[in-house]
């Protein structure tokens, strides 16, 4: 929903009930990033660039998420670092850069992939881009962080797989949930138990309109857009010994990226749940619930903000100021793993090519309705075709 097209006392209850969630700096940010999607130049305007910085950050794709939260972490903790931005809408590109003050911008993506001032290009355009850019980049040795989906094809994720095993540069992916405070959490006092574990998810999404990019055949719809959040979470709770295989189970009606349920039996006996519904408007942005239980410990989250540990006896919880989706952190993380000097290496291909593989088929399994087999990176390349029984 376009919030600026609202009244003002929508506005005004939206930015207040955004300030509880977020905090007064971030929901700035979102509201300015609003704003930001709608402007207009009479002339493209003159740029001032920072002074005193190293700008060597691209930024691909300049919508929402990068004003509000790529340009918006990488400013808090390292300063007005970004060189240039794309968008295929130049008045996008040139918003961003005059906001933080890049030294120019363009819808050109070559200029970006070109520059050698660039070794780190942040990409968050239409997901069919994605890795096309990112390819594009490692060839000219750039590390990247992708947002998700890194890929919304096979094809794609088989080449950008090569283009990260070849290139200098590095990869990381913005799935955010596992590394905030509470994603950390989470995994720390799972891996401290022994067996299979049940987890489910409930997520509400936004309702989009059905001519949404998104929708567009080449884009990868809901579960490419929006689901892969949660089948990568679920990918990461699971000890990477237990995994294999996996069996994708679909529940549908007519659509087949929304208003779903999809069951995950991993090799361990771990089952896994993640139900989506989009049905309307939710005035807090997507609500989210995770639940899970393995050996004595048991946990219930609420919207990244608060989390429920019980094991045995002894219970606790932790309840966040504001809602930490673990945005900053990945940003933060990519950056690092960016610098000559970084201590992170980035993301394995092995990692890459499993999760992007997971929610491929994830897509594959609710367009046919029926079951499919996952197995690992590495594998005989016709196992992962196979149907299962």
């Amino acid at each position: 929903m376009d919030y600026t097209k609202a009244g003002w006392s929508t506005k005004i209850r939206k930015a207040l009930r955004y300030v509880r969630l977020y905090g007064p700096s971030r929901t700035l940010a979102k509201v300015r990033a609003q704003y930001h999607m709608n402007r207009h130049f009479t002339d493209l305007p003159q740029l001032k660039p920072a002074s005193g910085v190293q700008q060597h950050v691209g930024v691909m794709g300049c919508g929402n998420f990068s004003f509000s939260a790529v340009a918006y972490y990488l400013k808090k903790n390292f300063g007005y670092v970004i060189r240039g931005t794309m968008d295929r809408n130049v008045e996008r590109a040139a918003s961003l850069a005059r906001e933080y003050r890049a030294a120019y911008y363009t819808d050109d993506p070559r200029r970006i992939i070109d520059d050698p001032e660039i070794d780190m290009v942040f990409i968050a355009s239409n997901h069919a881009t994605h890795a096309e850019y990112a390819i594009e980049a490692l060839k000219q040795g750039k590390s990247v962080h992708i947002e998700k989906p890194h890929v919304v094809t096979e094809d794609q994720l088989d080449r950008l797989c090569a283009a990260a095993s070849e290139s200098t540069g590095r990869v990381t992916l913005g799935f955010n949930r596992p590394l905030g405070k509470l994603g950390r959490e989470i995994k720390k006092v799972l891996d401290a138990q022994q067996g299979p574990a049940v987890m489910n998810w409930f997520v509400a999404g936004h309702a989009i309109d059905p001519d949404h990019w998104y929708f567009h055949p080449d884009e990868g719809g809901r579960v490419l857009g929006n689901l892969c959040h949660w089948t990568d979470f679920i990918y990461q709770m699971v000890p990477p010994e237990n995994r294999y295989p996996i069996k994708i189970t679909p529940t549908r009606w007519e659509k087949s990226d929304c208003d779903i349920a999809v069951t995950y039996l991993f090799g361990d006996g771990t089952v896994a749940a993640i139900t989506f519904s989009a049905k309307g408007h939710t005035f807090e942005g997507v609500r989210e619930r995770f639940s899970a239980h393995r050996g004595d410990v048991l946990i219930s989250l609420d919207d990244f903000k608060t989390l429920i540990i019980e094991v045995v006896e002894d219970k606790r919880t932790i309840k966040l100021p504001y809602r930490d989706h673990g945005h900053e952190e990945a940003i933060v993380r990519s950056y690092a793993a960016g610098l000559p000097d970084g201590e992170s290496k980035g993301s394995a291909v092995s990692y890459l090519w499993e999760t992007g593989q997971l929610f491929l088929k994830t897509r594959e399994a609710l367009e046919a309705n029926r079951p499919l087999m996952v197995y690992p990176y590495g594998s005989d390349p016709a196992l992962s075709r196979q149907v299962a029984g």
